[in-house]
């Protein structure tokens, strides 16, 4: 009989040895109380292109819907920790904690970038705006395994909530007015499409929430409260896919209005019993197309940006955390929990590849790439410590 390795036995056999291999770097993490997340990425990049060659790069490409499929559970998941009360006792400060991380940390990159590195102002600009953003996924994941709670995850997921709708605003600002200086005129379309398009996938979250909310009656048997609620995502991910948007803002109103309209938890817990496969596959797929490479032409100007980027941050959630009144342990340590920058960063880098010229484009990419490479490594590891010294993960 002819053994054949068909695409199915290379898919099939791919899955197994990501989830293995990510399984068993656990196991060399957890005596040095790393989070799972980091020991995903880094399983990832051994198995990948630049060390074992286990898993074909061209199939992981193939499968990008994965991480749409796991920022929309972790976007819901989001959700649950957004209650009204909550958002009613620090939602006004939240938002001016985001102000200030993502814009100070913006406006340090922009001015750093041009006045330090005598860069030029559209590639500053669009290397500012795009270092507003903050990834959430490797943050809410450490939150889970560590059951951290109190006021400083609730600060902390309200900031990231909020912190990609200021970095797409801004980034849709800046690309426009980069767009008139060579058009020579200003379309307002320009500036007001991608917003709107995200002002709908909210208002679609909303009603796929009130829906929801209906048809989970409490007759509705287990497996189909999940069936119908993996339906809505999958969904919303799709909408959103089809606009080119992160599903992360339509999926975490999604979640934030089921939970208001119905104070129903028992869902978001039978969600989390099944998204751990998904979540760790989506952080090794990661770890596999780090281009692991892109660390060797990081230069100056990317090492910079790095470090530049994690100060502007900290100083800017300092100081929006002092400036509301926030104790001294969220005013110490939220910075450090907002290191991660992945998803919408490199999506947004593609945008300002297209926009500027070849040459810019490509260097503006090799910063955002490889940046992305360490601040997935260590952001993980930055949000514990954030989570345990700010006394959100209680000591054992």
């Amino acid at each position: 009989m002819t053994v054949q390795m068909n695409e199915v036995t290379i898919i099939l056999m791919s899955l197994s040895i990501m989830l293995i291999s990510g399984f068993l770097m656990t196991r060399v993490t957890k005596p040095l109380k790393l989070p799972n997340v980091t020991a995903y990425i880094i399983s990832g990049i051994l198995i990948g292109p630049y060390f074992l060659k286990l898993i074909p790069i061209d199939m992981v490409d193939s499968m990008s819907f994965v991480g749409d499929i796991a920022l929309a559970f972790i976007a819901f998941d989001v959700g649950k920790f957004l209650k009204k009360e909550v958002f009613i006792r620090s939602g006004v400060a939240s938002i001016i904690i985001t102000l200030f991380e993502s814009l100070v940390a913006g406006a340090v990159i922009t001015l750093a970038m041009r006045f330090l590195f005598k860069l030029e102002w559209d590639f500053s600009l669009l290397l500012g705006a795009i270092a507003t953003a903050t990834a959430p996924a490797s943050t809410m994941m450490t939150i889970n395994q560590y059951k951290a709670k109190g006021e400083f995850v609730d600060i902390l997921l309200q900031v990231v909530a909020l912190d990609d709708m200021v970095c797409l605003i801004t980034f849709s600002l800046v690309a426009t007015f980069i767009n008139a200086n060579k058009a020579g005129g200003f379309l307002l379309s320009d500036a007001l499409l991608p917003i709107l398009h995200n002002l709908g996938a909210l208002i679609i979250g909303f009603v796929f929430g009130l829906i929801l909310g209906k048809i989970l009656t409490p007759t509705r048997s287990d497996d189909n409260r999940l069936i119908l609620t993996i339906a809505m995502l999958l969904g919303l991910s799709a909408l959103a896919s089809m606009f080119d948007i992160s599903p992360l803002l339509s999926c975490m109103v999604f979640g934030i209005t089921y939970i208001n309209t119905t104070e129903d938890k028992k869902l978001y817990t039978q969600i989390n019993h099944f998204t751990p496969p998904i979540l760790s596959l989506f952080f090794i797929m990661s770890g596999i197309k780090l281009d692991v490479s892109s660390l060797s032409t990081l230069g100056i100007i990317g090492v910079g940006y790095f470090f530049i980027r994690i100060i502007g941050k900290y100083v800017g959630s300092y100081v929006g955390c002092y400036l509301t009144g926030k104790g001294k342990n969220v005013c110490n340590y939220l910075g450090f929990a907002l290191v991660p920058s992945a998803g919408v960063a490199i999506g947004l880098a593609f945008l300002g590849y297209r926009i500027l010229p070849p040459d810019m484009g490509n260097r503006l990419l090799t910063i955002i790439l490889s940046s992305a490479v360490l601040y997935e490594l260590i952001g993980p590891a930055s949000a514990k410590f954030a989570l345990f010294y700010s006394g959100a993960i209680k000591k054992s």
